[in-house]
C-alpha cells in the first residue's frame, strides 16, 4: 500500500519525498534549537504552542512551495514527531480505533467495529519506530533494548502497549496497543452492544454488592477488562479497593483504590517486583477487595488464598475459552507456584474461593458477548462440579458474516441466590426461568 501523500496543489505541487525531506530537515533544526534544561520546567500544552511558534519560525526561514494546508500539516507532524508519538498521533486521535497493530515500520493495521485494516499510515524508518516505542515504555519507568526486546507498557490515557523488538522480531520492531479511550465504555454501552441482556446485569450487579468472588475468563481481544471495569461501577465507593497489574490499565471509579503495578528487573537483573510479591504485599494493606488484572503465573494461588481468607468480592481476568478451561487453567497456573499439591487439594482450593466465572468470547465478526454466567457449586469426588446459570447460544451468521445467536436463561436457581438475599439483595422471582431472553 502506498505512503500517505502530503496534500497538493493544481500547480507548483511539492511531492511526498520532498515534503518528508522538508520535515526531517526542520525538525532536525528543531532538535539543535531546543534548550533541553528549559522545555524540561515547561508542561503540556504551553510546551506545544511554544515549540509551535519555533518549528513556524523555522518553516519561515525555509523557501518552501507549502500551501496554507501543506504548512499547517508539516507543523503538526513535527510537533507529533518532537513531542508526541509521530505517525501513531493521528491514529490516537482517531476514537473508533481499538486496536492498533505495528509490524515493522511500513505495516500497520488497525480494529474498527471488530474489522482489521491496513492503513496508510507509515514510520519513516526502524530507528524512528524504535525511537517511539522508547519515548512510551520511558515514560512509565521501564525500558526496552537487546537485552530486555519484550516490554509491556500503557499510554496516558490507559490504552495498554506490547512492544518486542529485534532480535526477536524479525522484520522490524512489532508493537500491539490495545485501546481503552478516555471515556471507558459504561454499562448502558455494553447493554446497547447486545453484549448481554439487562437480566444477566441484574444478577451480576447482586453478585458484586453481595461480595461474590468471581473470575472473568476469556480470549485475547474479548473485552475481559472492560468487562471487569463495567462490573467494578457496582462495589460500593466505600470499599477499600487494592488494584495489581502488569501494565495498569483498569480504570475504577471508586475512592478508595490502591493501584499497585509490577516491575520488571533493571540492567543489572535486580530490582524485579512480580504479581505474587504484590498479592502477598496487598493482604497487610486491609484490602477489602482485591483485583488482579489478570492472573497469568503463581501469583494465581495467592490470590485463591486471598478469596478464602477473608477477601471476598474479589476480581480477576483469567485467558481461557470456556468455564471448564477456566478451571484447568487455573490449575496449571498453581502449579507454577512450585507447591506440589495434590490434585483434589488444588481443585478444592479453586471449588471453595470462586463462585462465578464469566466467560466472554469474541465471535466471528467481531462481536463480543458474554456466553456463559457459571456458578461453581463445589467438589464431587475429585471433580470442580459446576452449573451454567445463563448461556449465549450462536445461530448461525448475518449476510454480513457477523454472529448472531440468542441469550437464554437455564432454569436453574443459583445456590448463591441465599447470599445475595442474605445481603439484602432481592431479584424478579422469574429471573432464571428457562426461556430465550434476547435475540441478536
Amino acid at each position: 500500500m502506498s505512503r500517505p501523500t502530503a496534500p497538493t496543489r493544481s500547480s507548483g505541487a511539492i511531492s511526498v519525498d520532498e515534503f518528508e525531506e522538508l520535515k526531517e530537515k526542520i525538525h532536525n533544526k528543531l532538535v539543535d534549537k531546543l534548550d533541553v534544561n528549559r522545555i524540561g520546567s515547561i508542561e503540556g500544552n504551553a510546551l506545544r504552542r511554544e515549540i509551535r511558534m519555533v518549528v513556524e519560525h523555522l518553516c519561515d526561514s525555509e523557501d518552501t512551495l507549502l500551501n496554507r494546508k501543506e504548512r499547517e500539516r508539516l507543523i503538526e507532524e513535527v510537533l507529533d514527531q518532537a513531542l508526541g508519538l509521530g505517525p501513531l498521533e493521528l491514529l490516537l486521535k482517531d476514537s473508533s480505533i481499538s486496536d492498533i497493530l505495528i509490524n515493522g515500520p511500513k505495516h500497520i493495521y488497525v480494529e474498527r467495529n471488530g474489522v482489521m485494516t491496513r492503513t496508510e499510515v507509515e514510520f519513516r524508518d526502524g530507528p524512528q519506530l524504535l525511537q517511539i516505542i522508547d519515548r512510551i515504555v520511558s515514560k512509565v519507568g521501564r525500558r526496552v533494548d537487546e537485552t530486555n526486546p519484550m516490554v509491556d507498557a500503557r499510554l496516558p490515557d490507559g490504552s495498554r502497549v506490547n512492544a518486542i523488538i529485534p532480535p526477536l522480531a524479525l522484520d522490524g520492531a512489532a508493537v500491539s496497543i490495545r485501546r481503552f479511550g478516555k471515556n471507558p465504555l459504561k454499562l448502558e454501552d455494553l447493554l446497547n452492544f447486545k453484549a448481554f441482556t439487562p437480566e444477566m446485569i441484574m444478577f451480576l450487579e447482586g453478585a458484586m454488592k453481595s461480595r461474590l468472588n468471581i473470575i472473568i475468563s476469556g480470549g485475547t481481544g474479548s473485552g475481559k477488562t472492560t468487562l471487569l471495569n463495567t462490573l467494578s461501577s457496582f462495589i460500593p465507593n466505600s470499599d477499600r479497593i487494592i488494584t495489581i497489574e502488569d501494565a495498569a490499565e483498569l480504570q475504577l471509579q471508586q475512592e478508595h483504590v490502591v493501584r499497585l503495578e509490577t516491575r520488571p528487573a533493571n540492567i543489572e537483573g535486580k530490582g524485579e517486583v512480580k504479581a505474587t510479591d504484590l498479592v502477598r504485599n496487598a493482604l497487610r494493606m486491609r484490602p477489602e477487595r482485591i483485583i488482579i488484572g489478570e492472573c497469568r503465573g503463581p501469583e494465581t494461588l495467592d490470590m485463591l488464598q486471598a478469596m478464602n481468607t477473608g477477601h471476598e468480592g474479589s476480581l480477576t481476568t483469567i485467558h481461557a475459552n470456556t468455564p471448564r478451561d477456566a478451571i484447568a487453567r487455573i490449575e496449571t497456573m498453581v502449579m507454577m507456584a512450585g507447591f506440589e499439591l495434590p490434585l483434589k487439594a488444588m481443585r478444592q482450593q479453586v471449588a471453595s474461593a470462586v463462585d462465578l466465572i464469566i466467560q466472554v468470547n469474541r465471535l466471528q465478526g467481531g462481536p463480543r458477548r458474554v456466553t456463559h454466567i457459571t456458578e461453581i457449586l463445589g467438589m464431587e469426588q475429585d471433580t470442580v462440579v459446576m452449573q451454567d446459570i445463563f448461556d449465549y447460544v450462536q445461530d448461525g451468521v448475518d449476510d454480513a458474516s457477523r454472529a448472531k445467536g440468542h441469550f437464554e436463561a437455564s432454569g436453574v436457581r443459583p445456590m448463591c441466590m441465599e447470599r445475595l438475599e442474605s445481603a439484602g439483595i432481592r431479584l424478579p422471582a422469574n429471573i432464571f426461568r428457562k426461556r430465550v431472553m434476547m435475540r441478536d
